[in-house]
């Protein structure tokens, strides 16, 4: 079993469903207003142990209601909790979602992931020291990645960097990390708007570009590869991409080759997004390996 663990936010969805984004200063009447856990460390955690994988989650909620409902979902999705604490007097983590025109747009309020630092993050060493995979996003503090970054290195476990949301990270954590997985526009911020096949060939079989609906692009050392989505019809792309990063790292944990990871990792996203919620399409191991 694949052990992999999860440092990142946890948060609750916010979710609003409209025919279509207000313009500044407008106001309309949306469809439907539902809340739904989420956090982009959470989301990803969730996936992984769908997936199979032995997962544990270090992070922070608040001493609120939605903090008291985003442990009991862990609890039920069987991600291990044991590093993951209410922060006294302060709020959960949430994300605004507006679901409209066939996508979605997020507004993220961090509340007590801001509290998921280097020093709360070193009770959990032992653990991340013997995992297969470490996953990390950037819902929580900069410096907290770069800790981890750099004890990941000293332990010698690889370590998964999704970098969103998007925003400058040193040249020190780029090369600590095993693997990155930014989209086009978090691409073009970490790499200062250079080219993305001048970047994938500077980095092979690291930085792996999610492109949507058209699938991966990485260099595999030789040349440039395109690894295909699955078409589906889309209900709610919210959390596809942690699905995407969770399978991802599932499959490198059991062994399998690059292309074969991201072959999984693009069925198990496309299999997300069928259903609504960040969580709620997130499919089970048996589920990806029938549809494949």
């Amino acid at each position: 079993m694949a052990k992999i663990t999860v440092i990142g936010s946890s948060s609750m969805d916010l979710v609003v469903t409209a025919p279509k984004r207000p313009s500044k200063g407008e106001t309309i009447l949306g469809e439907s207003f539902k809340t739904v856990p989420g956090g982009k460390g959470a989301n990803q955690a969730v996936a992984a142990a769908r997936l199979g994988a032995e997962v544990y989650m270090v992070g922070c909620v608040g001493d609120d209601a939605f903090g008291t409902e985003i442990l009991e979902n862990f609890k039920k999705n069987n991600v291990l909790t044991a590093f993951v604490e209410p922060v006294t007097d302060i709020e959960s983590g949430t994300a605004h979602i507006t679901l409209a025109e066939g996508d979605n747009s997020i507004i993220v309020v961090k509340g007590a992931n801001d509290y998921v630092t280097p020093e709360f993050v070193e009770k959990a060493l032992d653990v991340i020291q013997e995992s297969d995979i470490v996953l990390i996003q950037q819902e929580i503090p900069e410096e907290t990645v770069e800790y981890v970054s750099e004890k990941c290195r000293q332990f010698g476990v690889r370590l998964l960097l999704n970098p969103a949301p998007a925003r400058p990270i040193s040249k020190e954590v780029i090369e600590k990390a095993t693997y990155i997985t930014p989209n086009e526009l978090e691409a073009s911020v970490l790499f200062e708007n250079k080219a993305l096949h001048e970047t994938l060939k500077k980095y092979p079989n690291k930085v792996f570009i999610t492109e949507g609906k058209n699938g991966v692009r990485f260099h595999n050392g030789e040349k440039e590869v395109v690894v295909p989505s699955y078409p589906v019809e889309a209900v709610d792309t919210t959390g596809a991409g942690d699905t995407f990063n969770a399978a991802f790292a599932v499959a490198l944990a059991e062994g399998k080759s690059f292309e074969e990871s991201v072959q999984f990792a693009n069925r198990a996203a496309s299999l997300s997004v069928t259903k609504f919620g960040a969580q709620g399409g997130m499919p089970t191991r048996e589920a990806v390996e029938e549809s494949m």
